[in-house]
C-alpha cells in the first residue's frame, strides 16, 4: 500500500536528515531527494519545476551582493590589515582592564563585519591575538572565549551575509534587516566587552595589565596608529553600511563599492598582488557556488515538500500545540539551537527556516524581528559544545598545550551572554525594531 502524499513529504524530510548525518553533500542531497520524490509523485513536471526554481535563484538580485561581500572580505583578509588593526586598538585600549581582550573583541567585531567569514576571523585572531594574550599571562580559557565569541559577531553585525540569505529566503527587505540587526549586534559586542572588563577588575590575575613598554608612549602615537589602521577600515565599513541603510545604494551596489574599497586599501597598504587577487577570486567563486547550489537544492526540496503536503503537516502540528507567540518563538529557537550542532548557518537558513516562516503570520511575529533573533541564536551554533565550530577552528591554530576542553570551558560564559541577549530581545523587541521603524516607518 502506497503512502499518502503528506506521509511521503515527511519521509523525504526524515531521509534528508539521515543522509545529512551520514555526511552526504547537502546541496546535491536536497536536489536528488526533491527531484526523486517529485518524479515519483508528479512525473516529468518536476523537471520544469527544477528549471524554474534554478532560474529564480540565479535571477535573484539580492543574491548578487553575496559574492561581492565575500570578495571584499577575502581581499581585506589577505591585505594584512588585521595585525595593524589589532595593534592600533591595543594601543588605544591600553589603559583599560583586560586591554588585550578588549582589543581582540573590537578587532574581531570590525574584521568579522568586513569579512563575514567566521572561520577566517577565528583562525587569524587565533594566530595573532591568542598567542599575544597567552604571552601577557592571560587565563587560557578567557583568551579562548574572547577569540571564539568575537569571531562569530560577523554573523549578526551588518553587512552580514547571513542577513542577505535570510532576506532572500523570507522575502523581506535586506535594508530593514541591516537596520534591525545593528543595535542588537552592538549590544552583544558591548556585553562581551563589559564581561571581560568586569572579570579583569574582579580578578586581575586573569588578564594582567600590559607592561609600560607595550603601551602607547604618547597620545600622538595612539592617534597615528588609529589614523593609519583603524579609521580606513572603519570608514570603508561605515560607507558600505550607511549607503545601504540610508537608501543611497542597493546592497549589491554597496557591496561593489566595498569590494573596490578593499582593493584600494590593499594597494595603499602595499599588500596588493596578482597572486592575492587570484586567491580572493577563487575563494569567492568557490563559496558563492556553494551558497547558490545550496539555495537551488533548498528551493527544489521545499517546493516538492510543500506540493506533497509536508509543510501543512508541520503547520498543523505546531498549531495543535496551542502555543502563544512567545511559546512559538521559544520552540523555533530551541530547534535552531539544536540544528546548529550538525549544520552550518547557511543550511539552517535556506533549508529549515522556510518550514517556520509561513507560521509567522499565525503568531503575529514580525519577520524582521524573527530574522534578528535567528542571527543571535546562530552565534550559539558556533559556540555550543559538543560540535561548536569556532572552538575547533581555534584548536587548529592554538599551541599544542591548549586543550579543546579549555577552549570549550572558555566559550561557555559567552554562550550565556548570547542567551541573555536573546532574552533581552524577547522582552524588549524595540531593541531590534526601533531603528528600522525610525528610518522607514
Amino acid at each position: 500500500m502506497f503512502l499518502s502524499d503528506p506521509a511521503l513529504g515527511i519521509l523525504m524530510l526524515v531521509m534528508f536528515l539521515a543522509f545529512l548525518m551520514l555526511g552526504f553533500p547537502i546541496a546535491f542531497t536536497l536536489m536528488a531527494l526533491g527531484v526523486g520524490f517529485g518524479y515519483f509523485t508528479r512525473g516529468d513536471t518536476v523537471f520544469q519545476l527544477f528549471v524554474q526554481r534554478t532560474y529564480s535563484v540565479m535571477a535573484n538580485d539580492v543574491l548578487i551582493s553575496i559574492p561581492l561581500f565575500l570578495f571584499m572580505g577575502y581581499v581585506v583578509e589577505r591585505a594584512n590589515i588585521l595585525d595593524r588593526l589589532f595593534r592600533a586598538i591595543q594601543l588605544a585600549a591600553g589603559w583599560m582592564p583586560g586591554s588585550l581582550a578588549v582589543a581582540t573583541l573590537i578587532t574581531c567585531a570590525m574584521f568579522a563585519t568586513a569579512t563575514g567569514i567566521v572561520g577566517a576571523v577565528v583562525t587569524l585572531m587565533g594566530l595573532l591575538a591568542f598567542p599575544a594574550m597567552l604571552r601577557a599571562g592571560y587565563d587560557t580559557r578567557l583568551a579562548a572565549g574572547v577569540v571564539c565569541a568575537g569571531g562569530c559577531l560577523g554573523i549578526l553585525i551588518p553587512p552580514s551575509v547571513m542577513l542577505i540569505l535570510y532576506g532572500a529566503t523570507a522575502g523581506v527587505s535586506v535594508v530593514k534587516l541591516y537596520a534591525a540587526a545593528f543595535v542588537p549586534g552592538l549590544m552583544l559586542a558591548g556585553l562581551y566587552t563589559l564581561y571581560v572588563v568586569v572579570r579583569a577588575m574582579l580578578n586581575p590575575a586573569l588578564a594582567p595589565k600590559l607592561p609600560p613598554a607595550e603601551r602607547a608612549s604618547s597620545v600622538g602615537e595612539i592617534i597615528f596608529a588609529l589614523a593609519t589602521s583603524f579609521f580606513p577600515l572603519a570608514i570603508l565599513i561605515s560607507s558600505v553600511l550607511g549607503a545601504i541603510v540610508f537608501g543611497l545604494a542597493t546592497p549589491s551596489e554597496a557591496a561593489a563599492i566595498g569590494a573596490a574599497g578593499a582593493i584600494l586599501l590593499a594597494v595603499i597598504y602595499r599588500s596588493f598582488s596578482v597572486t592575492k587577487l587570484k586567491e580572493s577570486v577563487f575563494l569567492t567563486a568557490r563559496a558563492s557556488a556553494m551558497v547558490c547550489w545550496l539555495f537551488v537544492g533548498s528551493a527544489v526540496f521545499s517546493a516538492v515538500f510543500a506540493l506533497l503536503g509536508g509543510q501543512q503537516v508541520v503547520e498543523n502540528f505546531v498549531l495543535s500545540l496551542n502555543l502563544g507567540p512567545i511559546g512559538f518563538l521559544i520552540l523555533t529557537q530551541a530547534i535552531i539551537f539544536v540544528l546548529g550542532w550538525p549544520l552550518e548557518w547557511t543550511e539552517i537558513i535556506v533549508i529549515f527556516l522556510p518550514i517556520f516562516l509561513p507560521l509567522l503570520d499565525n503568531f503575529g511575529v514580525d519577520p524582521i524581528f524573527f530574522g534578528v533573533l535567528v542571527g543571535l541564536n546562530l552565534q550559539t551554533s558556533f559556540l555550543s559544545p559538543p560540535v561548536a565550530m569556532a572552538p575547533f577552528y581555534l584548536k587548529g591554530v592554538a599551541p599544542k598545550n591548549v586543550s579543546i576542553e579549555q577552549i570549550f570551558s572558555g566559550v561557555m560564559p559567552f554562550l550565556y551572554i548570547v542567551i541573555l541577549s536573546m532574552i533581552l530581545l524577547y522582552l524588549f523587541p524595540g531593541i531590534a525594531l526601533w531603528l528600522p521603524n525610525a528610518l522607514y516607518g
